[in-house]
């Protein structure tokens, strides 16, 4: 009774869903359906696929088995009930299905073999992009049936083989009718690719410069259009155009100053604003010298020419350079205190600023010397050293005396202690190589600059809204009154804006205007390209030639511009200076143009001076032949013998190379003209006025230098004028000091004759017996 109690009686339990799945461990094949044709060719099989999923419509059975649905859900709680007796129906059906298929197959009509080729041709291009979608469609289903595979091995452990393929072929007729869908509403309306829309205009340009750098950059005819267009000349627009470009102009001049066209950009800078752009000119030299201190003499210049003129201007600037020096002192930032330092000495050697400034710096980098500031105040006295000796000696005296101490101490490296013995020796040379202001930055009198002093203890303001744009509510006004001021300082007057104006008469006569203005225009060479040409033809003609007077003749051919003759005499004289040994060549040739011109003499005798002068820098060889040169001249008369008036021969006036020279010069006359034909020249009453440098007599010890030097180079006999005049000086001088009575200078007169004359012969005897000796040995 049990046995036979219904399945409905009994209480619900779990069952088991049968498939035709083997289970683990049967190693049995799964049942196959029975198929009464034979298996058709995988072509065929992929055609007949395609066209049922074509035509059929789609499967909902399918859609829902997807989405984890049963079409027809069982009444016991929704779990279906399956038995034995349903396992064959499931093979049976997909048995019918290929019957089915082949009945249909059977039945369709034979079509003709035109329109088979037909249909075969339509078919061709969309089969194969249909088999390429298979093909790629299909290796996507097997990564995803793989991916399934690995996450849910169990959800398809209790289907069967057959519902995995039906499930496979209906999922590739979904997704190939989804596919074609697509394509067709592609080609149904291709994209178009819509036109980016325009860019906005940009806001005009006065607007788009409130940032506090000067917004973007604005082309200069775009700035000047700019600047007509504004109507309000005093609206804040119009004051930022033209404070933009009053500060690109002033950062643009000082950046092109150099020592060669200061003279020329100084105008221009007046001519600017500077008053309203006072910060700005202080923060580009400051920002100009730091980038280049090479060029501090030139910035330091410039500085000069405005302090003249807005002495606020330079208090200014001195005020940020010493909290520059400040704060790198501070910071221990040596670069930025060596340019500070440079231009604050510069500002000195130009007056600007007081020298009692310089001290103070230098007693505060040598109070706790180390090593960077023993070297930043060995730099600083190289460049102010010079003028600091002429205007406090005694101040720069005490600070050598603070160097020698930090030498003595030796507590500072090896490096820093040559750098100071270095700078007592420049200090020895009186600064040379070291000028305080060169020729060409000389701009100022030193009457018409101001002076600043302060010290580095005092509270300094550095007035840094002065670099920022504001707002001026007297814009129109300041402007004017500056625009009179420039007039006032530049020069410029009305007469010649209306003169301008009035000028244009007619055609012809503006005309004839350019005509003679191009007639007076001339054309200056700057560049000094013809002169380096003429000194290069004249040294090949010179060393090209054999003898003096072939090089004389060549040598006149050259055409010469008025003041150019004295590029003859420099090149002759560095010729011959250059040369190893004197060459008597060189002396020929001066006398043949001395002779000839009387030009070419003046300017030997310039030539004399200015080498006598500088005799100090020639080496011993050069020195040796300017000194054969000029005794070859002498002695041959081209040369008048009054320069000699430019040697003075005491021991204070004198130095090792001009005693040199003078050396050469007498031997070398004294061998063209002979010791006694020598003598004579030099006593010839005529020429003693020259002479009296070359033999002093103003003071004895002056005499007796000038006796003992010629004595030394073997020339005594010159002297012997000398040697009877510091003879009689101490008599001549007791005279002097005591006149005699008229009485006795009456009784006297006839005793004193008798007595010169017996001391003339006495005298005399003397100096024949002095002779005899000389010969005798």
């Amino acid at each position: 009774m049990a046995a036979s109690a219904s399945p409905a009686d009994s209480p619900p339990r779990r069952r088991r869903h049968r498939d035709d799945s083997p289970r683990r461990g049967d190693h049995r094949k799964p049942r196959q359906s029975p198929s009464p044709s034979p298996s058709p060719s995988p072509d065929r099989d992929a055609d007949r696929r395609r066209r049922r999923s074509r035509a059929s419509p789609p499967d909902r059975d399918a859609d829902r088995r997807r989405r984890g649905q049963d079409p027809k859900p069982s009444e016991d709680n929704g779990v279906a009930k399956p038995s034995k007796a349903e396992d064959p129906p499931r093979s049976r059906a997909r048995v019918s299905d290929g019957e089915e298929e082949d009945g249909r197959r059977a039945r369709r009509p034979r079509a003709s073999d035109d329109e088979k080729e037909g249909d075969r041709r339509r078919r061709r291009p969309r089969d194969s992009d249909d088999g390429r979608d298979d093909r790629r469609g299909s290796k996507r289903d097997r990564d995803r049936d793989r991916r399934r595979r690995r996450r849910s091995p169990s959800s398809e452990s209790g289907s069967s083989p057959d519902d995995r393929r039906r499930r496979h072929r209906r999922d590739d007729g979904s997704r190939r009718r989804e596919e074609d869908r697509g394509r067709e509403e592609r080609r149904a309306s291709p994209e178009r690719k819509e036109p980016t829309p325009p860019l906005p205009p940009p806001p005009p340009l006065p607007e788009m410069i409130p940032g506090r750098t000067g917004g973007i950059y604005i082309p200069p005819f775009r700035m000047a259009q700019m600047l007509r267009d504004v109507e309000d000349k005093a609206s804040p627009e119009y004051q930022r155009l033209t404070w933009d470009a009053l500060k690109k102009s002033i950062n643009g001049l000082v950046n092109k100053v150099n020592a060669t066209n200061i003279k020329n950009l100084v105008p221009e800078l007046l001519a600017e604003n500077l008053v309203r752009g006072r910060g700005l000119f202080c923060q580009s030299c400051i920002k100009s010298q730091m980038a280049s201190p090479g060029f501090t003499d030139v910035f330091a210049a410039l500085v000069a020419v405005v302090n003249t003129k807005f002495p606020e201007i330079g208090r200014l600037l001195l005020v940020r350079v010493m909290l520059q020096l400040k704060r790198a002192y501070k910071r221990n930032d040596k670069p930025q205190l060596l340019a500070a330092t440079k231009f604050i000495a510069h500002l000195v050697n130009q007056v600007v600023v007081h020298e009692l400034v310089a001290l103070e710096l230098l007693t505060v980098l040598l109070d706790n010397p180390s090593d960077d500031s023993v070297e930043v105040a060995v730099g600083f006295v190289k460049e102010c050293g010079a003028i600091l000796q002429d205007l406090t000696p005694q101040g720069l005296h005490a600070m050598f005396e603070r160097f020698r101490g930090i030498l003595h101490e030796g507590e500072i490296d090896k490096r820093v202690q040559f750098l100071i013995e270095g700078l007592f020796a420049i200090r020895k040379a009186k600064f040379q190589g070291f000028p305080a202001i060169r020729p060409e930055l000389d701009l100022v009198e030193q009457e018409d600059q101001f002076t600043h002093d302060m010290s580095l203890e005092t509270e300094l303001d550095p007035e840094t809204n002065l670099n920022v744009f504001r707002v001026n509510p007297n814009f129109a006004e300041d402007e004017k009154a500056y625009e009179n001021l420039k007039k006032s300082i530049l020069g410029e007057d009305d007469e010649d804006e209306e003169g301008s104006d009035d000028a244009s008469d007619g055609e012809d006569e503006e005309e004839s205007d350019d005509e003679e203005d191009e007639e007076q225009m001339e054309i200056r060479d700057k560049t000094e390209t013809n002169l380096i040409n003429l000194r290069r033809t004249i040294y090949l003609t010179i060393m090209s030639s054999v003898d003096f007077e072939e090089a004389g003749h060549k040598l006149l051919k050259i055409k010469l511009e008025p003041g150019q003759e004295m590029e003859l005499n420099i090149m002759l004289l560095e010729c011959c200076s250059q040369e190893r040994t004197y060459l008597r060549y060189y002396g020929l040739l001066g006398q043949r143009f001395c002779m000839i011109n009387k030009v070419f003499q003046e300017n030997f005798e310039k030539c004399f001076v200015q080498q006598y002068s500088m005799i100090h820098r020639l080496e011993t060889n050069k020195l040796r032949n300017v000194a054969k040169f000029f005794a070859h001249l002498l002695g041959t008369d081209a040369l008048p013998w009054h320069v000699l008036a430019y040697i003075r021969l005491t021991e204070e006036d004198t130095t090792s190379s001009s005693r040199i020279f003078i050396k050469i010069l007498f031997q070398e006359l004294s061998e063209h003209l002979g010791i006694r034909l020598l003598n004579e020249r030099l006593n010839d009453p005529n020429m003693q006025e020259s002479f009296v440098s070359v033999f002093p007599r103003d003071h004895p010890k002056n005499t007796r230098f000038s006796i003992n030097f010629f004595t030394s180079i073997g020339l005594g006999g010159i002297t012997e004028s000398l040697r009877e005049y510091l003879k009689n000086m101490p008599r001549m001088i007791m005279q002097q000091q005591k006149p005699p009575s008229p009485s006795e200078s009456e009784s006297s007169g006839g005793s004193s004759d008798s007595g010169s004359s017996s001391q003339s012969e006495s005298s005399s005897d003397e100096s024949e017996k002095k002779r005899r000796k000389r010969r005798k040995k």
